[in-house]
């Protein structure tokens, strides 16, 4: 019968350990796909900034934007470089210098230049929670109560708050660069 207050002690540390885990589990995200990841970082058209970022959300974040939800097709302007469109059968050169900078135009819409801004390095000026707020709803800030027309934000909205954690965390790692300095309507080269 001495054992008892024993088992009792243990049993109540035993219970205590596995709670303790799970929380601690369930506030740490979920590894990534490290396929996926690597994936990304290969296919990502530029040079990427990993200090101070997650490397598998920046992976998982360029997997999402550049092989998923095909992002350069309407923030890119040209897609391709010159003798690099794989539609005409040629080997695929990305836009390096334009990418992800807009200029697309769909009527009277251009699509926004999404690299981080060169002073607070926020993608698109938008924090993460403004992001994440956008692609949910296609609300800005300059029109909250007209959701933009020409964006896929009901698909991007399907999306897992990691996917769209990672696409930002990928945006935050892409180089700043200036508006594109030739928008025009979309998809000439095609």
């Amino acid at each position: 019968m001495k054992s008892t207050p024993r088992v009792v002690v243990f049993s109540l540390m035993l219970v205590l350990t596995v709670v303790l885990m799970r929380e601690m589990f369930a506030q740490a995200p979920a590894p990534a796909d490290e396929s996926l990841v690597k994936q990304g970082l290969a296919i990502a058209p530029v040079p990427l900034d990993l200090r101070g970022k997650n490397r598998a959300l920046v992976g998982l974040g360029s997997y999402l934007v550049n092989a998923v939800s095909e992002c350069n097709d309407c923030h890119t302007r040209p897609h391709f470089l010159p003798g690099g469109n794989p539609f005409n059968g040629e080997t695929e050169l990305p836009n390096m210098l334009n990418h992800l900078t807009g200029g697309n135009q769909f009527g009277p819409f251009t699509s926004p230049n999404l690299t981080p801004d060169p002073v607070t390095g926020l993608p698109a000026g938008l924090t993460r929670d403004e992001f994440v707020h956008l692609m949910r709803t296609g609300e800005t800030d300059d029109h909250p109560a007209f959701p933009l027309q020409v964006m896929p934000w009901p698909t991007f909205r399907k999306m897992t708050d990691r996917d769209l954690s990672a696409m930002y965390e990928y945006l935050r790692a892409i180089p700043s660069r200036p508006d594109n300095p030739s928008p025009g309507e979309c998809c000439p080269e095609q």
